[in-house]
């Protein structure tokens, strides 16, 4: 039961992560702004967007599962003791505590990866500038 729960609250924390990145740059009204227009700037951030998701890799991954893992070995130790302590034995304790341990590691990674990486923003705002837009920075 607890694992299903455990679960549902990893898929809630992708889900509000996800929810979370929608960040995108923001341009000073310049000279290039005022004479294409939003709609053709918008064009263009996309378009920088989409170059940087082909040539910057994602650390989503990894953060999940490096939360996960770290969460996981914290837990079980914390359980063992635990588990010891109450009675129920340190190996009941540290399943459980890894278990819990590692549901929160992951939630902790994806809560983490709530808007684009340092690069990807270096990336799409580099590529814009060569478009003759100016980025102040991102919301």
């Amino acid at each position: 039961m607890r694992t299903r729960e455990s679960l549902g609250a990893v898929l809630v924390a992708l889900l509000l992560a996800g929810c979370a990145s929608t960040q995108a740059p923001v341009l000073y009204p310049n000279a290039k702004l005022k004479e294409v227009g939003k709609d053709q700037a918008e064009r263009d951030i996309e378009a920088c967007r989409t170059l940087a998701d082909e040539y910057v890799k994602s650390t989503a991954g990894k953060d999940i599962a490096k939360g996960a893992a770290v969460g996981g070995v914290a837990g079980a130790a914390v359980g063992a003791v635990g588990g010891a302590v109450s009675g129920r034995g340190a190996g009941v304790g540290a399943a459980v505590g890894a278990a819990t341990g590692a549901t929160a590691g992951a939630a902790h990674g994806a809560i983490k990866q709530t808007g684009p990486s340092p690069v990807y923003k270096r990336y799409v705002d580099r590529c814009l500038h060569e478009r003759g837009y100016d980025v102040l920075g991102w919301q």
